[in-house]
């Protein structure tokens, strides 16, 4: 399954904490989903890498609500953006854009068992009326 976590609209004033993130997505999941769902892979859905990464890991460290799955990421622009910026498009950045994949991915990996110590790009990632 690949939702998107619980998270305040971007035009909301009042931003919410990882630790509240994490609670309304988790028991949200818990009232609808079958403890039978093997995993759930979370979409960053344009939050930023670091906003991305620690509502993950709070998810994680969680204790308030059952969670029978294994609780992931699969995101897009929150794995990748700060990978494009360190490449550019050029040859000779490949290698600094592979090591910022890797940091990127070990974060999240992180993240997935509560362990996260931070350091993503807490940029704005959202596309306001993105489409597919």
């Amino acid at each position: 399954l690949k939702p998107n976590m619980i998270t305040p609209g971007k035009e909301c004033e009042e931003r919410a904490t990882p630790a509240e993130v994490a609670f309304y997505t988790v028991r949200t999941l818990s009232r609808t989903i079958p403890a039978a769902i093997p995993g759930i892979h979370f979409l960053s859905g344009g939050q930023s890498e670091e906003e991305a990464s620690q509502n993950l890991n709070a998810m994680a460290k969680l204790d308030a609500v059952p969670k029978p799955w294994y609780l992931s990421f699969s995101y897009g622009r929150a794995l990748q953006s700060s990978c494009l910026k360190a490449w550019l498009g050029k040859e000779e950045n490949v290698e600094a854009a592979q090591k910022v994949l890797i940091e990127r991915a070990s974060g999240n990996g992180a993240a997935t068992v509560g362990k996260y110590e931070g350091g993503g790009d807490d940029s704005d990632l959202h596309v306001k009326n993105y489409r597919y």
